[in-house]
């Protein structure tokens, strides 16, 4: 059975990612939400901190191992600050993660130490397709085998940081599976529309991408030319998106539990009214239940235990109900203030409303 003790090592990671979170993902996520955008040198500072780095082994330039439970620890730290820079210092490793998870080793070899060994630059990966009945197993997206290229067609949605990416992993139907394919910039075919237009996380610049007869060399799906399994690389990103929901729902119920003990209305401290008690607590009880699930896929995902995809599902599941709950509740607590944008928590909502449809956007 896994701990429920971090080890010395993900207690100095989280400390660090908390300073962070607190001194510059949060004191600036407001600004950055108006203005579609965070400075680069504070995701620098956040790139610098090293998670990406030390989830990767030495032999492909980095100084650590894999761990999806220190992942999660970090994506709900980062997501603590503000989930729009949280996904924007993660976004590297939508392109390096499901290399190192299923890549071949000329793949990691290669194409892991560019992303890692530099300053923060935009990789990112294409997953989301713009359609109500969107199903990450089965896409409609296509790829077919024509001599020694993969043509690729379809539309994606939601690609972050797609105008300016070094390389992106484009996910397509092949065969009645889901597969991963590595396009290099200004490939013909790669055409990149416009910035979305979202309710929130608009400090995440994300794209519609267009797939017309994208040619794609044989060798560049992952995996190689058999291919790969995409259970995994589905698994860990629903982890993170669980981790990330978590994040910015105890952003949302630290808040409003500090404002409600703290502000008077008619002689009594918000708080000690019954209805909001019973609020914070089933707020609490909900966000610690979901952390707890979370954690125990991203430890059966670190141990190989069968079920863990199974897990990973459940997480998120539980995870997008309980961001929309907390988070709506939150603002219901701060009264009108609650609606005002110099509050936090209308930001908090709109971002956490979100959680069901940000998969593919952030992986641990």
């Amino acid at each position: 059975m896994y701990s429920f003790e971090p080890s010395d090592e993900q207690k100095m990671l989280v400390d660090a990612i908390h300073r962070y979170a607190a001194g510059d993902l949060r004191a600036k996520a407001h600004d950055a939400d108006e203005e579609a955008g965070f400075a680069p040198a504070l995701i620098e500072k956040g790139w610098e901190l090293g998670y990406l780095q030390a989830s990767i082994p030495e032999d492909f330039g980095g100084f650590g191992e894999r761990s999806v439970v220190t992942g999660a620890l970090a994506a709900e730290e980062l997501a603590w600050g503000d989930l729009a820079g949280a996904m924007t210092v993660l976004a590297p490793g939508l392109y390096a993660t499901p290399i190192l998870l299923v890549g071949s080793d000329q793949q990691k070899a290669t194409l892991i130490p560019p992303v890692i060994e530099a300053e923060w630059l935009p990789y990112t990966a294409a997953l989301l397709e713009p359609y109500f009945d969107f199903d990450a197993n089965e896409l409609r997206t296509t790829a077919r085998l024509e001599g020694n290229d993969y043509i690729i067609n379809g539309l994606k949605a939601y690609v972050p940081f797609a105008a300016e990416a070094r390389g992106m992993i484009v996910y397509a139907n092949l065969d009645g599976k889901t597969q991963g394919f590595i396009v290099t910039p200004n490939t013909p075919g790669l055409v990149v529309g416009d910035r979305e237009k979202t309710m929130g996380i608009n400090a995440l610049p994300m794209y519609k991408v267009k797939l017309d007869n994208l040619k794609i060399p044989r060798e560049n799906r992952l995996g190689g030319p058999d291919g790969h399994d995409f259970e995994p690389i589905l698994a860990a990103m629903r982890v993170a998106n669980a981790s990330l929901a978590i994040g910015l729902s105890r952003a949302a119920f630290e808040y409003s539990r500090d404002y409600a003990k703290e502000r008077e209305v008619f002689g009594v401290k918000v708080a000690q009214k019954q209805a909001i008690a019973f609020m914070l607590a089933e707020m609490a009880t909900e966000i610690e239940a979901i952390r707890l699930l979370t954690w125990e896929a991203a430890w059966m995902l670190d141990n190989g235990k069968a079920d863990a995809a199974r897990q990973a599902y459940l997480a998120i599941t539980g995870a997008t109900d309980m961001a929309m709950m907390v988070t709506d509740r939150a603002v219901q607590i701060l009264g009108g203030h609650g609606y005002i944008r110099e509050f936090p928590v209308e930001l908090w909502m709109r971002n956490g409303r979100g959680i069901a449809t940000f998969t593919g956007l952030a992986i641990v």
